[in-house]
C-alpha cells in the first residue's frame, strides 16, 4: 500500500457483531510433514462469494488438496462490515488451531470505519501471500474509452458519475478511486462513490451499469474482462499487468499515483506453536508448487510470500498506517 494521495469521505456506521465458538488445534493425528496431509482445515473469507478474498482463499485450498498437502479443506464466507464480522468471529476463536481467516488491507481499514473492537494485531500472523495491483473498470457499453475520458467526465459532473468499489470505507477499492480523485485534481470528499460487500456484489453491479466504474483488483474480475463484458481502463501499479497487457499504467496516462493492494492469512490468537507452523509450514508447500506458480500468472498476481513474525511485523506497521491515516481523514 502506498498513500501517495489522501482522501476524506465519511465512515459507514458500524455494526457490532460477535460470533465464538470452540475447537481443538491441529495434532499430530491430523497430518503434516510427519503424518501425511492435514486434516480439519477451516478457511473463513470474510466477505461474498466471487470477491478476491474468495478467489485466493479457494485457490490456495485447491492447490493445498491437488499437492496433498492438506485434504477436505473447507472454505466458508462469513460476510458483513467490510469483513469485521469474520475479523470479530476469528478473534472470538482463542487457540481454535484449524481455523485461519483470508484478510488483506481491507479489513485492516474496516476495522477502524467500522469501530471494530477486534483488531488485526490481536490475531496471529501467518502469512502474507499476494500483492496486486488495482485497476479502474467500466462496463464495455460505457463511454469511457480510456482513462482520460472518465477523468473529464468525472471533473464535470461530480455526482453523476459513480464510482463502486467491493470494500468499506478504509478498504483499497476505496482508496484507490479516492487517490485517483486528488490525484486529478477532485475533491474527494465530492466523490459519489458506493461500497459493496466484495467483488462478488460489485460485479452485478458494474454490468448491470449501475455505476461508472468500479475500482478492483485485476484478476478479480479477468473473466468477464476476457469476455468482453468489462473493459480496464487502467492499473494503477508501477507497470502494465501482463493480464491485461492493453491496459495503461496511471504514470502512462500522466497520472502521478501508485497503489498496490495485498492479501494474507491470519489465525486466532493464543493457538499453540506447533498449530501456528503447521498453518505456516502448509502454506510455504504450497507457495512452493509449480501449480502455485501458474495461479500467480492466471490470476495476475504479484509474489509477496512472508510467514510467522515477518508478516506479524508488516501487519502492525500497516495497521499503524491506516489507522493513522483514516484519523487525518476523520474516517476513524
Amino acid at each position: 500500500m502506498k498513500f501517495h494521495r489522501r482522501a476524506f469521505l465519511s465512515a459507514a456506521a458500524a455494526v457490532p457483531l460477535a460470533a465464538t465458538a470452540s475447537a481443538c488445534g491441529m495434532t499430530a493425528e491430523d497430518g503434516g510433514s510427519d503424518g501425511g496431509p492435514l486434516t480439519g482445515l477451516r478457511i473463513m473469507v470474510p466477505n461474498s462469494p466471487g470477491g478476491g478474498y474468495d478467489t485466493t482463499a479457494r485457490s490456495i485450498a485447491r492447490i493445498m488438496e491437488d499437492e496433498e498437502i492438506a485434504k477436505a479443506v473447507e472454505v466458508f464466507n462469513l460476510e458483513g462490515a467490510g469483513g469485521t464480522v469474520g475479523l470479530q468471529r476469528v478473534v472470538g476463536e482463542e487457540g481454535n488451531g484449524e481455523l485461519a481467516m483470508q484478510m488483506g488491507l481491507g479489513v485492516v481499514g474496516a476495522s477502524y470505519t467500522q469501530n471494530s473492537e477486534a483488531k488485526l494485531t490481536g490475531t496471529t500472523p501467518i502469512a502474507k501471500i499476494v500483492e496486486e495491483s488495482g485497476a479502474i473498470v467500466v462496463p464495455v457499453n460505457s463511454p469511457f474509452q480510456t482513462i482520460d475520458d472518465l477523468v473529464a467526465a468525472w471533473s464535470a459532473d461530480l455526482k453523476g458519475v459513480t464510482a463502486g468499489g467491493g470494500s468499506s470505507p478504509g478498504g483499497p477499492d476505496h482508496l484507490l478511486p479516492m487517490q485517483l480523485a486528488k490525484a486529478v485534481g477532485i475533491d474527494p470528499t465530492q466523490v459519489n462513490y458506493v461500497s459493496y460487500d466484495g467483488g462478488g456484489e460489485l460485479l452485478p453491479a458494474l454490468l448491470g451499469e449501475k455505476i461508472s466504474f468500479g475500482a478492483s483488483g485485476v484478476g478479480e474480475f479477468i473473466d468477464q474482462i476476457e469476455a468482453g463484458q468489462l473493459r480496464v481502463l487502467a492499473v494503477s501499479g508501477a507497470e502494465r499487468v501482463a493480464l491485461v497487457p492493453d491496459a495503461p499504467s496511471f504514470a502512462e496516462s500522466g497520472i502521478d499515483l501508485e497503489f498496490t493492494n495485498w492479501r494474507g492469512w491470519v489465525a486466532p490468537p493464543g493457538i499453540a506453536d506447533a498449530d501456528r507452523d503447521k498453518w505456516i509450514d502448509a502454506l510455504t508447500a504450497m507457495h512452493d508448487s509449480a501449480a502455485w506458480q501458474e495461479e500467480l500468472e492466471k490470476q495476475g498476481w504479484t509474489d509477496a510470500f512472508i510467514t510467522g513474525d515477518d508478516f506479524g511485523a508488516f501487519l502492525t506497521e500497516q495497521d499503524a498506517t491506516v489507522a493513522a491515516t483514516l484519523q487525518e481523514l476523520g474516517l476513524a
